[in-house]
């Protein structure tokens, strides 16, 4: 390691802090990134107040992270200094039956940058394995691609629902990754998409982004009118929640042959009608991060205007002002905060 210091957010039970580190050096087959841009994830506010089930505290964040490349290890090859690139943070084995199967997003042996991992995005600088980044092509802005990471989860999602292309479709929750389900599942072809949540601001939002109809989520009669607005049951519905009351009304809006997919992290479990799972044939599908491919059309879908910085991030802060962010990431009335330099150089928060 070098003796150079540099500022790195840790997140600890008494707060979040930045603090000096020493700057990471690259083995041979890694890069030395300097951050630009990075994002405050849910699963970020959720572990800060305790509720992630897989990342305890203290940890280092920043697994939306986006950079310029400033050293490449002797055995790196395709990446050049000065290159700009994201971070795609799951570290699989490589070694397990998953990834040697093709499913190495859910390696038996995972670990992930940002998120539990001895660094973070987070930070002045990171190192980590090159084959974990992408270079982004010219003409995409490093805040265009600070959404590629949590687009490629949605992304993931509707590939993994087994398509969406002529359906009818549920998006429960309009927080960030609601919203990235929902130009997701619109780009691949949904034939109908209705999403619900309990503010307003976000149903708005929801609408202006391209949702067919919004609806209050706690309405009594909320079930029937889902249906109402897309003429029959849903084929797929996406739950972004992920709460013991979500779950239960995916599998009634799924009604026969449909599938719920739950894209939300669950902050503790919760049960599942079995009945009715299995009387009504009912798909009740898990789905974790993401793949190389899912990055790829989450590129596609950026590069062709449908996810734009404009609409999803709606606050940049410093690294100095970062548990501010953490706070108005937990706020409930952003959609996407992201820590910058160019906030930094402003010398304030800067809304989009």
């Amino acid at each position: 390691m070098s003796t150079a210091t540099m500022k790195r957010v840790v997140v600890r039970t008494d707060g979040i802090i930045l603090t000096d580190a020493q700057k990471p050096e690259p083995k041979s087959h890694e890069i030395l990134v300097e951050t630009t841009v990075t994002g405050v994830c849910g699963s970020d506010t959720h572990a800060a107040a305790g509720h992630h089930p897989f990342v305890p505290l203290p940890y280092n964040p920043g697994h939306e992270v986006v950079g310029v490349v400033r050293q490449v290890g002797d055995s790196v090859n395709g990446i050049s200094v000065g290159d700009h690139i994201t971070v795609e943070p799951t570290l699989p084995c490589w070694n397990c039956k998953m990834c040697t199967t093709g499913r190495s997003n859910i390696c038996e042996n995972l670990q992930f940058f940002g998120c539990g991992y001895e660094q973070g995005g987070m930070a002045d600088f990171f190192t980590i394995p090159a084959n974990r980044v992408h270079v982004i092509p010219e003409g995409i802005s490093d805040l265009q691609a600070a959404l590629i990471e949590p687009l490629s989860t949605p992304v993931h999602a509707v590939r993994l629902s087994g398509g969406v292309e002529g359906k009818a479709v549920v998006i429960i929750g309009a927080g960030t990754i609601g919203l990235l389900v929902l130009a997701a599942a619109r780009y691949a072809g949904a034939r109908k998409i209705v999403v619900t949540d309990m503010l307003p601001s976000k149903r708005e939002r929801a609408l202006r982004l391209g949702a067919d109809a919004v609806l209050a989520a706690d309405r009594a009669d909320l079930i029937e009118a889902v249906r109402a607005e897309l003429g029959e049951s849903a084929d797929v519905v996406f739950d972004c929640v992920s709460i013991q009351s979500t779950v239960d009304l995916s599998v009634k809006l799924a009604s026969k042959g449909g599938t719920v997919m739950v894209v939300g992290v669950p902050a503790k479990p919760v049960t599942v009608a079995l009945p009715e799972l299995q009387d009504l044939q009912v798909r009740l599908q898990g789905s974790a991060t993401y793949m190389p491919e899912d990055y790829e059309e989450a590129l596609k879908i950026i590069q062709a205007g449908k996810v734009t910085a404009e609409d999803f991030i709606t606050s940049q802060f410093s690294f100095d002002d970062v548990a501010e962010a953490f706070r108005a990431s937990a706020g409930g009335e952003e959609v996407k905060v992201v820590l910058t330099r160019e906030a930094a150089a402003a010398g304030a928060n800067v809304g989009a």
